[in-house]
């Protein structure tokens, strides 16, 4: 696991977790903070950083969308 702070409004902390099957990678990304987990799976051939970047997006989406739901 590891933690990246590129430019991301709401979360200081990012923890990753890449796990390579095939031509496919499945990245788990989890806010320590708010304990919000979410997974993607995307292409091997992406990268780490562009995989990071869509983990970090989609983490900032689902803690957005369930402070409004709160």
């Amino acid at each position: 696991m590891g933690q990246v702070d590129q430019n991301t409004q709401n979360l200081d902390e990012v923890l990753f977790e890449f796990i390579p099957n095939g031509n496919y990678v499945k990245v788990v990304a989890v806010d320590p903070v708010t304990n919000t987990e979410i997974i993607l799976v995307g292409d091997r051939r992406s990268g780490k950083q562009m995989l990071q970047k869509a983990a970090v997006q989609k983490l900032e989406y689902v803690i957005a969308k369930g402070r409004k739901l709160s």
